[in-house]
């Protein structure tokens, strides 16, 4: 493990959360299950049948102790979790027989157990689609704020630099309201890991030196997220935010003396905001398939509780990392 996730690891140790992981019937989650208990990282609690979790587990050699494990068809909190959920949703138009029906997935089982108040988080996607695990979570936990979006980000880290990349992969065409939204939340998230909130919000144009609606729009973003940096919520982060700059202008000094001259973050930004998801997305992927760096995530931020996915191709150290992340994400959750 690099020296970045070894840290993450370290600070979840410091205060293990109950982290729900709803694929107990996956090889690849009960590996983790056990190092992240043998570790002592988290506590987990294990969605699946219990005689064919503790099976696999004896045919390990493993030891069971110290890992919840729940059925949710037969748990005794079901019914309480249908309950809860019918009240949520019953102007959706959703029937009590439908709630406990939707209580017995193991993903919504998860997030409600979660707003009831008995895990601190989820980590799902082994076996289901990103879509899967986002759904109840926007559903049940919902976001911290009404009028902030839930967004994604990554870490993207290589030796000892980490830079936080957002939103890769939950909203396609973000508007200037939402693309603050994003930076705020991004910046948050920065603080949490000890990560600088020094952040650049990216446009193919560095201080008008282009033209078109698309730079418009980040123009217009970095006026609001100054405006929201500087509110009570946000001011006592440290934040420097700047904007719309390149992304040479946002990370290299040399350019950013010629593109932005004076910035107090163009040069050495840490987090960078991308205008929309296809930037993003192509931009994380070619920093780690070119650039060599290890991508963690995409990680969900924004939520009252913090909940993520997994690739369905990950491993058991994966799952491990991030439930790690996800942990650390809940001891600042409210």
């Amino acid at each position: 493990m690099t020296d970045f996730i070894d840290s993450i690891i370290a600070k979840a140790k410091q205060m293990p959360k109950t982290i729900v992981l709803p694929e107990g019937d996956d090889e690849r989650v009960l590996e983790a299950a056990h190092i992240l208990t043998e570790e002592k990282i988290a506590k987990v609690i294990l969605l699946g049948e219990e005689e064919k979790i503790k099976a696999e587990f004896a045919n390990k050699g493993w030891s069971t102790a110290g890992v919840e494990m729940i059925n949710p068809q037969t748990s005794d909190r079901l019914q309480q979790y249908a309950d809860l959920f019918y009240e949520l949703r019953k102007e959706k138009g959703v029937t009590p027989e439908d709630a406990l029906k939707t209580a017995q997935n193991p993903n919504y089982f998860g997030t409600l157990m979660i707003k009831s108040g008995d895990a601190d988080g989820m980590v799902s996607g082994a076996a289901h689609s990103t879509a899967d695990t986002v759904r109840p979570a926007l559903q049940i936990v919902k976001s911290a704020r009404k009028e902030m979006n839930v967004s994604s980000f990554f870490f993207m880290n290589k030796g000892n630099d980490t830079f936080i990349f957002a939103d890769c992969a939950i909203t396609p065409n973000p508007t200037d309201q939402e693309l603050a939204n994003i930076a705020m939340q991004a910046a948050q998230t920065a603080v949490q890991f000890g990560i600088r909130p020094d952040i650049a919000m990216l446009s193919y144009s560095s201080y008008g030196s282009g033209k078109g609606e698309a730079i418009e729009k980040v123009q217009r973003a970095v006026k609001i997220a100054k405006e929201m940096a500087a509110s009570d919520e946000f001011k006592n982060l440290g934040i420097r935010l700047d904007g719309e700059l390149q992304a040479d202008a946002a990370l290299v000094e040399k350019v950013a003396a010629l593109k932005a001259p004076g910035s107090e973050v163009a040069g050495h930004a840490r987090v960078l905001i991308f205008p929309d998801l296809n930037a993003g997305n192509i931009a994380y992927k070619l920093v780690q398939r070119l650039g060599g760096y290890d991508a963690y995530g995409p990680i969900l931020q924004g939520l009252r509780a913090p909940i993520n996915d997994l690739s369905r191709g990950c491993s058991a150290q994966d799952i491990v990392c991030a439930v790690a992340l996800t942990a650390v994400q809940a001891m600042s959750c409210v």
